[in-house]
């Protein structure tokens, strides 16, 4: 895909809309929303890279209440004309259809490639991937069966949601203060995963969110892995300006 002059692909990720409470989540998404609206005069394209939600499961006739604002903009984006794309994050992996349908947004389950202006990027949430974490991955394959989503949609709203919160705040616990260091190249599990790829086939750019570090690391061959961050510290985000990559941070 070759970019319009003038316009540019933007990246963000992990906003953890309903964290840790509701006015401060409330807060942090009019902010995003103002974001966006900062960036549509130029986006060609939008990817959300994971963990919108802080936890979001779609019950056939439900999904969870609140996030008119963010849910209303990028609905107002795609009936402009401007391409949005999600990837599933390890917080709201449990989404089946609301966003094609109801905000023309496809959404990713897994790593994708995709080309703009003859750079290629490897595009994905991060979870998972690399090597270790392997209680996390053993949880993930839980968590994708489709028993396990088909038995914790049985359960009433009130009592799945509040359970998913429940270990939301854990997991947030669990992580503590890792996620504020760069802990060296060889300790990066991110990292040592674009270098695998690499040793198979060329990317110029990794996108991935879930570290909530903002990274903008040399790799091999020219290549670069990029962090997004996140909106609960950094505000940081990525844009591609369809010649090279930029890690950048929102300052209203």
């Amino acid at each position: 895909m070759l970019l319009e002059p003038g316009k540019k692909i933007y990246f963000i990720s992990d906003f953890h809309l309903g964290a840790p409470d509701y006015q401060q989540s409330l807060t942090r998404e009019k902010k995003i929303v103002r974001f966006l609206e900062t960036i549509e005069k130029d986006a060609a394209t939008i990817f959300i890279v994971g963990d919108l939600f802080d936890f979001w499961y779609e019950y056939r006739s439900v999904v969870p209440k609140g996030y008119v604002r963010i849910l209303g903009k990028l609905a107002n984006l795609t009936d402009k004309g401007i391409a949005i794309h999600f990837f599933v994050g390890n917080h709201d992996m449990w989404m089946k259809g609301y966003f094609e349908r109801e905000l023309s947004i496809p959404v990713y389950h897994e790593e994708k490639a995709f080309s703009f202006n003859g750079k290629s990027f490897l595009i994905g949430h991060g979870d998972g991937l690399g090597p270790g974490d392997h209680g996390y991955k053993f949880i993930k394959k839980v968590f994708r069966n489709r028993i396990s989503q088909f038995l914790f949609g049985i359960l009433h709203p009130t009592w799945g949601i509040g359970l998913a919160n429940y270990f939301s705040r854990k997991s947030r616990a669990a992580t503590g203060q890792t996620d504020e260091h760069f802990l060296g190249e060889d300790n990066e599990w991110l990292i040592t995963y674009c270098k695998d790829v690499l040793q198979a086939k060329h990317y110029d750019f990794f996108v991935f969110g879930h570290r909530h570090l903002p990274i903008d690391f040399r790799l091999p061959g020219n290549s670069r892995y990029i962090n997004l961050g996140d909106w609960l510290r950094y505000d940081s985000y990525a844009v591609f300006d369809g010649q090279d990559m930029e890690l950048k941070y929102y300052q209203p």
